[in-house]
């Protein structure tokens, strides 16, 4: 829970804006309430192990997660001494892995409309692209990360738009979304500290569907939503802490969340979420929601949560 003395800071630093309520029992207790009203999916969670290439190999954090079409998943995680990127079969193969001395920290794994492998570092700013076999495509350096600060400082997210654009959240310090071209030129940015339209407080996740750009603003407990030129369309603000949001292939968005009154990525709730309404249209319980992913209609990949080293979670609907 907040100090007076951080809830002052966050004031400043956003230039006065009213910071975020303070979350309480009752906001958790409503939002609780809220999921357990909507229909409990019929799906099973299983635990997808990885197998270690080498003896004493591990992930240790698995941070995010991307399904490709052709059942083959990617993995990003934080032991730096391995390869970060990993990607594995339908029975936890490693199939190939890369990047190695590329990462900081580790924090987002997407794969664009071609099948290309783009991962955000929120300690550098740095996001790169790959080819599906770890060729280095491309190197965006965000930058403006402040100085003074250390750990998660910087890029979270990214979503590809029509054209090759790309919107990249920077959510840790700079609290905006920047635009680049495909050929990585910045084109444009938006957003600022705070808790009013087109204001964040942690733009943590992003997707774009059908021309409106998603952005799961974390720490305001809510998703806000976006056209291609930044002009603010409305926000849902009913799903509680969403660390994370995709689009999944029938047109419904899945948001990973838990209450505001939790420490951050306590097991909570993969949301399966109408896009054009915001209304909750299922749940499965979930111990990871840093990151997901659908594969296709009835599929979904997660994160395994904190301490759960070398799987992923593969949520999918019974038969």
């Amino acid at each position: 829970m907040r100090t007076v003395a951080s809830l002052c800071l966050y004031a400043l630093l956003c230039g006065a804006q009213t910071p975020p309520a303070t979350p309480t029992a009752e906001e958790a207790a409503r939002l609780t309430a809220l999921i357990r009203s909507a229909p409990k999916l019929p799906w099973v969670a299983s635990p997808l192990a990885i197998q270690p290439p080498t003896a004493g190999w591990n992930t240790d954090y698995i941070s995010s997660v991307a399904a490709s079409a052709n059942g083959e998943t990617y993995l990003i995680h934080r032991n730096l001494g391995e390869d970060a990127v990993v990607v594995i079969d339908s029975r936890g193969r490693v199939l190939r892995s890369w990047g190695k001395g590329l990462y900081t920290i580790p924090h987002s794994i997407r794969l664009d409309p071609q099948g290309n492998v783009w991962t955000v570092d929120s300690g550098s700013s740095v996001v790169l692209k790959f080819t599906p076999q770890g060729k280095l495509l491309l190197r965006i350096e965000v930058g403006e990360v402040p100085a003074d600060r250390r750990g998660a400082r910087g890029t979270t997210d990214i979503a590809f738009g029509p054209g090759g654009r790309l919107f990249i959240a920077d959510g840790y310090a700079n609290a905006r979304i920047v635009e680049y071209s495909s050929a990585g030129k910045r084109l444009r940015q938006w957003g600022t500290p705070g808790t009013g339209p087109g204001q964040f407080h942690l733009p943590h996740g992003l997707v774009l569907r059908d021309g409106v750009i998603y952005v799961a603003d974390r720490q305001n407990g809510r998703i806000q939503r976006f056209d291609l030129e930044g002009k603010y369309l409305g926000e849902w603000n009913h799903l509680g802490k969403t660390f994370s949001i995709t689009a999944a292939p029938d047109g419904d968005l899945w948001v990973g969340t838990h209450a505001r009154n939790v420490v951050n990525e306590a097991p909570g709730w993969l949301v399966n979420v109408d896009r054009k309404t915001g209304k909750v249209l299922g749940y499965v319980d979930s111990p990871g929601l840093h990151s997901v992913d659908a594969r296709r209609q009835g599929e979904v990949l997660s994160d395994p949560g904190r301490g759960n080293l070398n799987r992923v979670l593969w949520h999918r609907m019974m038969r």
